[in-house]
């Protein structure tokens, strides 16, 4: 089974990807490694007079590349948080970002990414929004993907066929905050998943008036917790007819089978669930593999797509799958050459791991930093560096993904809206969006508690910055979320926050200045308020 080798491996094996590519024929690149000495403090402004107080000594390296055989872009760095008191324990963090994608022949790639962040362990627990000094419900998460991509043809045939091998690995987190007398979820540890699949079609009017495609796809992911097991495969067709030069209308058939499953927990002799050293629960190896999810038969769709030109796109689905009623499509929109709009309405069945792979698959191979130095970074919404490229290039949300951090297998259903910018010396974007997760366990399995329950959170972020001069720079982010579990006596979680940044270079030293103000408000406790700020320099390399 894969394993981190360290805990920086996840972002330095997409950046190595990134930078062999650098001798392919690259238009533009830069690597940036940098160090950093930073001073935090936060406030309590809710009648408290503590003002915590810590350094910060981080190392850390910005790059990219851009040109015909290879583009990616890597932003990694590792924080150790020094404490000036009792206060606070040391901590040592790592956040990075990676894509990347180098072609090796004609008509075949290698494409990667990888991510380190923190996130938000139980839905139903504190929401900490700006992550500096003692936060509850806070986990360490990495995350990596990799494998080939070929687009081919044979005469008329487009051949389009994939692979993809990726990992995940979650830290078990401390107290989350949950109020008490509520039930205690498992800690999901890490999963493997491998994905493989293929098309081919002819477009319409080349073979038929219409066009047809087969596809086919399989799926499989391993999870440390309980030993759990998700594997699904499909075979289908579609058929394309266009009706004018703007609008075509699709529809599509096949057949496919989803099974999960997991173990039941070890008990003890008072039948309760054991547990081991990080509180995750001890699988019985005596137990039978038990059905969390299983659907198998007929799936079908129809919809209509709506290409006015080749900077806009509109895909609008309705069909049949998962056992009832199913809704997805997208809009692409290159508004201008440097603004792009992605809307995205998703519906399927997931597992975290495979979640989040494809959550990074989404994202661009060329984005923007958004200068949130208190360490709200990569758990949300993710702007591209060019926005204006079709396909993607606007950047996407892992909100989603990190409503919650859920060992079990879920339908995952929502909308996902990203729209940013970059006009001479400013740049910006915004994101919103609505994700609703239905779990699924074994019926009357020991420790079980998510059986059936809807979780469904709503999210929004904004993203602004502008270059006062070749040497100088402020970013500002404002950031809002909701969290609703159904599980038994929870209740809705609400944050809000905001940071300002100020930044200037003196060669290769620069100096940054942030101020912060950040709120949650949860049933059961009192609604807290807090303020940051942060002084700190940082020489480049």
């Amino acid at each position: 089974m894969l394993r981190l080798s360290n805990k920086a491996s996840a972002c330095g094996i997409a950046l190595a990807m990134a930078l062999a590519a650098s001798g392919a024929q690259a238009r533009d690149r830069f690597v940036a490694p940098y160090i950093e000495l930073t001073q935090v403090f936060d406030a309590d402004l809710d009648g408290g007079d503590d003002v915590l107080t810590y350094s910060q000594i981080a190392v850390g390296v910005d790059a990219a590349i851009s040109g015909r055989r290879a583009e990616g872009q890597v932003s990694y760095r590792y924080e150790r948080r020094i404490a000036w008191g009792d206060d606070l324990g040391d901590q040592d963090i790592h956040t990075g970002l990676a894509r990347g994608s180098v072609r090796v022949a004609r008509g075949l790639s290698i494409e990667g990414g990888a991510l380190a962040t923190r996130a938000r362990a139980d839905i139903r627990g504190a929401a900490p929004g700006n992550l500096v000094g003692n936060v509850d419900n806070i986990t360490q998460v990495y995350s990596l993907y990799a494998g080939p991509v070929l687009n081919t043809s044979a005469g008329p045939v487009q051949i389009a066929a994939s692979a993809f091998g990726g990992y995940t690995k979650v830290e078990a987190p401390g107290f989350t905050g949950v109020a008490p007398g509520q039930p205690r979820l498992d800690y999901f540890d890490d999963s493997t998943n491998f994905i493989a699949q293929a098309s081919a079609g002819v477009a319409a009017g080349t073979v038929l008036p219409v066009g047809v495609t087969v596809s086919g796809a399989y799926e499989r992911d391993d999870a440390g917790q309980l030993d759990q097991k998700y594997e699904g495969y499909f075979a289908r067709g579609d058929v394309t007819l266009p009706v004018s030069r703007t609008v075509a209308l699709r529809a599509g058939a096949g057949y496919e089978k989803i099974k999960a499953t997991q173990r039941d927990p070890l008990l003890d002799a008072a039948g309760n669930p054991v547990l081991d050293g990080n509180g995750r629960f001890v699988t019985d190896p005596a137990s039978p593999e038990r059905i969390a999810y299983n659907t198998d038969g007929l799936i079908y769709d129809a919809g209509v797509i709506w290409r006015p030109s080749p900077r806009l796109e509109l895909r609008a689905n309705a069909g049949y799958r998962y056992g009832g009623d199913i809704y997805f499509g997208s809009l692409t929109w290159e508004m201008a050459r440097n603004t792009g709009l992605q809307v995205l309405v998703y519906d399927g069945i997931e597992t975290f791991g495979r979640q989040l792979r494809d959550g990074l698959r989404q994202m661009p191979t060329s984005f923007q930093g958004t200068a949130n130095p208190f360490g709200q970074q990569f758990n949300g919404c993710i702007f591209g560096g060019n926005p204006g490229a079709n396909g993607g290039g606007a950047g996407g949300c892992l909100n989603n993904v990190f409503q919650s951090i859920s060992t079990a297998t879920y339908r995952a259903r929502g909308i996902d809206a990203v729209a940013s910018a970059v006009e001479g010396r400013t740049s910006y974007g915004v994101g919103a969006g609505y994700a609703n997760r239905r779990l699924n366990t074994p019926v009357l399995v020991p420790g079980t508690v998510v059986i059936g329950v809807e979780d469904e959170s709503y999210y929004a972020q904004l993203f602004w910055s502008r270059a006062l001069s070749r040497v100088s720079q402020v970013d500002a982010n404002v950031f809002a979320n909701y969290y609703d579990s159904g599980l038994p006596l929870s209740s809705g979680v609400l944050n809000l926050g905001a940071t300002g940044t100020y930044s200037r270079q003196f060669g290769r030293l620069g100096t940054v200045a942030s101020l912060g103000v950040y709120t949650f408000d949860q049933d059961g406790f009192d609604n807290q308020w807090s303020a940051q700020a942060l002084l700190g320099a940082r020489y480049t390399f």
